[in-house]
């Protein structure tokens, strides 16, 4: 099978972007993989490019390349195929419009994946028959824009399927009434690390994800200032980096120094490989308000670290069983998280056996089972013919196809009239 992935930028670093290479590296074993980048931004990609797979560009931003497109005039002109509600619109022109297009009407494949919301809409506008067309949601479809949601609804029944990386965001999707598409979840697979399990004896709590304000490390510092106080032999180590870092970090330093934490709370930046530093610890944490999947948590259970987490939507509460592997706790509690962390703490024989039953939970989550589970659905529908069904947007403008979608414009309108209401009552 010849597959084809279509990827914002790889040659960054991102979740979605090393999902992306470890499944096609999963698959190139006995398949023929691409992956097509929309932007090259430098020399090589972080990542490295993964054995057996093509790794090529469409459009160059490297300013000292002498394929430099940043002067080409289409370059500065706005895009319209790539949906405005995506949040990368800014970044795509009438350049990428026609890059992205030329190279769907002339790819040589029997399956092309986009892998982001903007990509799967230009995917579907631009895609001829012949190849399976997969979108996959590597979000939540509840944590768009509004305006995006609109052109999900309207041009994803031009694909043949979309994958999500959660039960609850496939159901979400479900609910679209998408004629003809087939919605499955699909979670993202972490390899087995390089290093051994971790020491269920080290007093390490690890946490680790981009320092953003959904992530609520200033509860989890909360929270820790509650276990240090009963424990104070254990330290906290947070990994991570993100937008706005500085301002994040240092009003967590600020937090750590007021609540007198120096000696036990450590922001330790980022790390690459991540695998090493989860196995110096034998607890991990997370206090998200949201995720759209976890992977953190997987990539912890796969060193033998059993996970504290909130028990936000769409994500640890398919990963984790709690009591078990695990526990789940409310968002925004920071009790429940002291308490969930003590509970591990004080019990060197439950977080043992806590430990234990991680590392053997998350072999479901290896490379071979999801690629094994992503083959199955595109063999399915090459089966089917899906890659020979019409691809016009006349298609999509029955009268049922327009009842359902009056009936989801109605929902998405109240609530976003609901959030203009209660963000003037603040």
């Amino acid at each position: 099978m010849r597959i084809s992935f279509l990827l914002h930028n790889g040659y960054h670093i991102g979740g979605t972007i090393r999902t992306t290479f470890t499944l096609a590296a999963e698959l190139a074993d006995r398949h023929e993989v691409e992956i097509v980048s929309v932007f090259r931004h430098r020399d090589e990609p972080i990542l490295g490019v993964p054995e057996g797979v093509t790794l090529r560009h469409l459009v160059d931003i490297r300013q000292t390349s002498p394929s430099y497109d940043g002067e080409h005039p289409d370059f500065h002109r706005p895009a319209r195929v790539f949906p405005r509600g995506d949040g990368r619109w800014k970044q795509y022109s009438a350049l990428t419009d026609a890059r992205i297009g030329a190279h769907l009407a002339s790819v040589e494949a029997d399956v092309v994946v986009a892998t982001r919301p903007g990509l799967n809409v230009q995917l579907a506008r631009q895609a001829p028959r012949g190849p399976v067309l997969i979108g996959q949601e590597h979000l939540t479809l509840d944590g768009h824009t509004y305006r995006l949601r609109r052109d999900i609804r309207h041009a994803y029944a031009l694909l043949d399927a979309v994958t999500t990386v959660t039960e609850a965001d496939a159901r979400a999707y479900r609910a679209l009434g998408l004629p003809g598409v087939r919605i499955d979840a699909v979670p993202n697979s972490v390899p087995a690390p390089a290093v051994p399990p971790a020491d269920p004896a080290a007093k390490v709590v690890v946490a680790a994800g981009r320092l953003t304000a959904v992530k609520r490390y200033d509860l989890l510092i909360d929270a820790f200032a509650d276990v240090v106080a009963a424990r104070p032999d254990w330290k906290l180590r947070i990994y991570g980096t993100g937008d706005a870092v500085d301002d994040l970090k240092k009003a967590l330093a600020r937090q750590i120094e007021r609540l007198g934490l120096r000696e036990h709370v450590f922001l330790m930046g980022t790390a690459h490989p991540m695998e090493p530093e989860w196995a110096k610890g034998s607890l991990a944490v997370v206090t998200s308000r949201r995720e759209s999947f976890g992977m953190t948590i997987v990539e912890a259970m796969r060193c033998g670290l059993p996970v504290v987490s909130t028990d936000c939507p769409h994500g640890p509460g398919e990963i984790i069983e709690d009591g078990v592997d695990g526990r789940l706790v409310p968002v925004d509690d920071t009790a429940a998280v002291a308490a969930a962390l003590l509970g591990l703490i004080n019990d060197d024989e439950a977080r043992a056996r806590a430990a234990k039953a991680a590392l053997a939970a998350s072999e479901r989550f290896d490379p071979s089972r999801t690629a094994a589970r992503h083959l199955s659905i595109w063999s399915d529908l090459a089966a089917a013919g899906a890659g020979s069904r019409p691809r016009s947007h006349p298609a999509l403008r029955s009268a049922a196809h327009r009842t359902a979608g009056a009936a989801i414009d109605s929902v998405y309108a109240a609530k976003a009239r609901a959030g203009r209401i209660v963000r003037r009552l603040r």
